[in-house]
């Protein structure tokens, strides 16, 4: 059983906050590319359907961009309160990055969020274009800050350790980390996935209620010709990010697999179920294909992959959790380029506004985006450990020196506000928009009145 000391309640903390909010910047980053799209081809076209699904879709942009904001702030106060012994020892590398995330991501964001929202009857169309895709590369902007931090944590180079303190030298090596690369395309390409999806399911839920005027057929088109494109490239981008991990966190791809002994000398399984068992040293109930782990991550039929037990216990990530998270991740990827590929035949038979069945699987597929980033995360986070900078600093060593109670009470508080809060927005949302929505089935008369409210 764990032991609920400080240091474990201050990481449940964490990663309860971070849980929170990367579903926010998730959706942010793909809507605003995806206004970017639609007002690109409304003034390339002039077909009012693409207008009707920006302003549709913008009101839902500011929702998240906003709870995106507040949610991300208590997490930079986090780093102070809950973790001074990081800040002391990394602040000199991650203080600049998120500075630099601030001056210029979020600003550029904040400055043309005004325009974007507010200004179709006071600037031109040329201009408002602009400013849409200004918003939209202050997300991909702020992407590539985060990332780079978080990604530096991973892979740190680029540095000195003098008295005790990481001191930057190479601010090049510091951003483009050996992980920052793929970890930045992998991060971008699910936040597309993820608002594919979303939008795929709202598209879906109007077509199944019977409304399929030319906005909505546009919206679920656009969707699934996305998922058709970019869920096979994420697998790949997943497999070069896999063989980046190997090479560098060879602990977290052996927690990854379960895979525990290399003492036959032979290569290694995948082993496709089964409960890693951190005290036996085992995975329990494992159910495994011979060689293929080996043919995934060494490209060989004959090497093995890295062993849990070629590491020291105490620097072993807990292979319980990771194991489970990687593949629920997978297996909503597998699950992604299924849709996609269904969309592909059903659109050939001209039935892809009217099979019940996939409109009915396209709407449960709205939320898989987001889930597979929270357990992409959690791979990542949680396979990372016991370091808070890979090599340098464990955890333990970077937590404040809080009491047990304390980090109780403060823990237990975020729950009782982030709970309200959820709530408190979830129900405004759905009071404004979704009772009027199941009960008009003409798209454009919603749209028109959300369009008002800007």
């Amino acid at each position: 059983m764990f032991e609920l000391d400080a240091l474990l309640l201050a990481r449940i903390q964490f990663a309860f906050t971070i849980s929170f909010h990367i579903i926010f910047p998730a959706i942010t980053i793909g809507l605003a590319s995806y206004l970017a799209v639609l007002e690109g081809l409304s003034l390339k076209t002039r077909n009012p359907d693409y207008k009707v699904l920006y302003l549709f879709w913008s009101k839902i942009f500011a929702v998240n961009f906003g709870m995106g904001v507040v949610s991300g702030l208590v997490m930079a106060y986090q780093f102070g309160t809950n973790w001074s012994g990081f800040s002391s020892f990394a602040g000199s590398i991650t203080g600049p990055l998120l500075t630099y995330e601030v001056l210029t991501a979020f600003f550029l964001e904040a400055g043309f969020l005004g325009v974007m929202l507010f200004g179709w009857q006071r600037v031109g169309d040329k201009l408002h274009f602009f400013a849409t895709c200004m918003v939209a590369l202050g997300t991909i902007l702020s992407t590539f800050w985060i990332l780079a931090s978080n990604s530096w944590m991973q892979t740190p180079t680029g540095y000195e350790i003098i008295n005790g303190q990481v001191v930057p030298t190479d601010w090049f090596a510091v951003i483009f980390n050996p992980s920052f690369p793929y970890r930045l395309v992998h991060m971008g390409v699910a936040a597309f996935l993820s608002t594919a999806l979303f939008v795929g399911a709202c598209a879906a839920w109007h077509l199944l209620k019977g409304n399929k005027t030319g906005p909505v057929k546009k919206m679920f088109s656009m969707a699934m010709w996305m998922l058709v494109l970019v869920a096979p490239i994420q697998a790949y981008i997943g497999d070069i990010h896999g063989l980046n991990t190997l090479e560098h966190q060879p602990a977290k791809i052996a927690a990854i697999e379960g895979h525990w002994d290399n003492s036959d000398g032979g290569p290694s399984p995948l082993i496709l179920f089964g409960f890693p068992n951190m005290e036996k040293e085992r995975t329990d109930f494992a159910l495994e294909i011979p060689v293929l782990g080996s043919l995934i991550l060494k490209h060989s039929l004959v090497e093995p992959i890295p062993a849990l037990k070629d590491f020291p216990k105490d620097e072993r990530p807990n292979s319980l959790i990771i194991f489970w998270s990687f593949r629920i991740m997978v297996l909503l990827g597998i699950l992604m380029i299924l849709q996609g590929l269904c969309s592909l035949g059903l659109r050939k038979k001209q039935r892809l506004y009217n099979t019940g069945w996939y409109l009915k699987f396209s709407l449960l597929m709205g939320p898989a985006g987001l889930i597979a980033i929270l357990a992409g995360w959690f791979t990542t986070e949680v396979g990372r450990q016991p370091w808070i900078v890979y090599g340098l600093m464990k955890t333990k060593d970077a937590v404040s020196a809080h009491s047990d109670l304390q980090m109780s009470i403060s823990l237990l508080c975020f729950f009782i506000v982030y709970m309200f809060w959820s709530n408190s927005i979830g129900h405004l949302i759905l009071r404004q928009y979704v009772n009027k929505l199941r009960g008009l089935y003409e798209f454009k008369a919603i749209t028109q009145e959300l369009s008002a409210g800007i």
